[in-house]
């Protein structure tokens, strides 16, 4: 080994083993320096914060929190944030060194949130957006069922409401401590954004910042119609030491960083932070005048809430007056259910929107020819025919009863 190569080493063990960066909120508030995990610069945090927490020697990028990304990426004060008050629960009764209600009450009270995630609504730069933010300082950003519940709603409000969706991801995979029902987030989020993606036709952007890896890597962070990347983030889903001594090789030096990946065609963009705002205004723009958009099969809006008994009620009596039938259920944000049902012989797909008629407080249709089904809050069938006259079928009494 040569001299220089003894000195690189030594450097590099030193910044190995250097005091990692860590948010000013976390300690209190308390002192005045810290140190790039980079290059080993000691930065100044006043000055670091309002470069956007961007070293000022080596333009590494370091961890920001979940507010500060949101004060840099949205319009002032069009913030609106959805389901905040949901709280991870222990049902597993998971203890380590510490028992995980410890854990995540160490981590509210540390950083003022729920979980490692926040969503809501906002403008950006005058757009409306959906924007899904995860926070590594909360366990590391660890994604356990509220961070997955809390990301599955935004992605079906966003879906009903026609609204762009953009996840920041910062985290390092599912959350140990819930198990299984940490890993089948990945499979729910991923079907939310099938929704949004396929069906609805509307955009889906990923931001990938330093670290994001695990069962997040897996799932959501992949499936962006673009998917973004800050300099020199590590990305990836196992660490690089399993992978060598499972390999049995020598990874690259820039192994699992965001330019190996775009180099590799994993990712779309590697964008600067101080660029990102101006890069997704542009991309929405470009999205919302669009003139050869392909529109989406779903209605965008919420939808009234149906009982299960109705829905049974419905389908029975469709069934009995049409035949055969297919049905389709999509869930609402309130978690209720609503029946939409189309004959298999009809060609006629539009569907009337239930709060065009006054008499019709919840239901759906069927377009059957000349024939329109709905069911009212009572439970009761209401026909109309071509001449628009309307005609009450009361429910047999066994369907009642039933």
């Amino acid at each position: 080994m040569s001299i220089l190569s003894w000195i690189e080493d030594q450097r590099k063990l030193k910044l190995l083993n250097a005091p990692k960066y860590t948010h000013p909120d976390t300690e209190g508030g308390q002192g005045l320096w810290t140190r790039c995990d980079h290059c080993g610069v000691i930065l100044y945090i006043k000055h670091l914060k309002e470069n956007q927490r961007v070293c000022f020697g080596c333009g590494y990028h370091l961890q920001m929190n979940s507010h500060e990304r949101l004060e840099h990426l949205l319009d002032t004060g069009t913030w609106r944030p959805l389901d905040e008050t949901v709280s991870p629960c222990d049902p597993l009764q998971f203890k380590d060194q510490k028992a995980y209600t410890e854990r995540l009450k160490d981590a509210q009270e540390r950083t003022g949130l729920q979980d490692a995630v926040q969503t809501g609504t906002g403008l950006l730069d005058g757009i409306p957006v959906a924007v899904g933010v995860m926070d590594f300082n909360f366990m590391g950003g660890s994604m356990g069922s509220v961070v997955g519940e809390k990301i599955t709603r935004l992605i079906e409000y966003a879906t009903h409401e026609g609204l762009s969706l953009i996840l920041v991801c910062a985290s390092g995979g599912a959350r140990m401590q819930e198990g299984i029902l940490s890993l089948m987030q990945m499979a729910k989020i991923s079907a939310a954004l099938h929704v949004h993606q396929n069906l609805a036709k509307l955009l889906y952007i990923a931001i990938l910042t330093s670290p994001t890896t695990g069962g997040v890597t897996a799932s959501f962070a992949m499936l962006g119609d673009l998917i973004i990347a800050e300099p020199k983030a590590l990305i990836g889903f196992a660490g690089r030491r399993v992978i060598e001594q499972t390999l049995q090789e020598q990874l690259p030096d820039d192994f699992q960083t965001s330019e190996y990946l775009c180099h590799h065609g994993l990712l779309d963009l590697i964008i600067p932070r101080s660029f990102l705002k101006q890069a997704l205004s542009e991309i929405l723009t470009v999205y919302r005048d669009a003139p050869l958009r392909t529109p989406g099969e779903l209605p965008y809006g919420e939808r009234g809430p149906m009982t299960k008994v109705l829905e049974e009620h419905w389908r029975r009596l469709a069934e009995s007056k049409s035949g055969e039938i297919s049905r389709k259920l999509t869930e609402t944000t309130n978690k209720n259910h609503w029946l939409s049902a189309k004959l298999n012989e009809t060609q006629n797909t539009d569907q009337l929107q239930i709060g065009d008629l006054p008499d019709v407080i919840s239901g759906a249709c069927i377009p059957t020819h000349h024939t329109m089904w709905f069911i009212d809050a009572n439970g009761q069938v209401m026909v109309q025919q071509e001449t628009f006259t309307r005609e009450t079928i009361e429910w047999p009494e066994t369907e009642k009863s039933s």
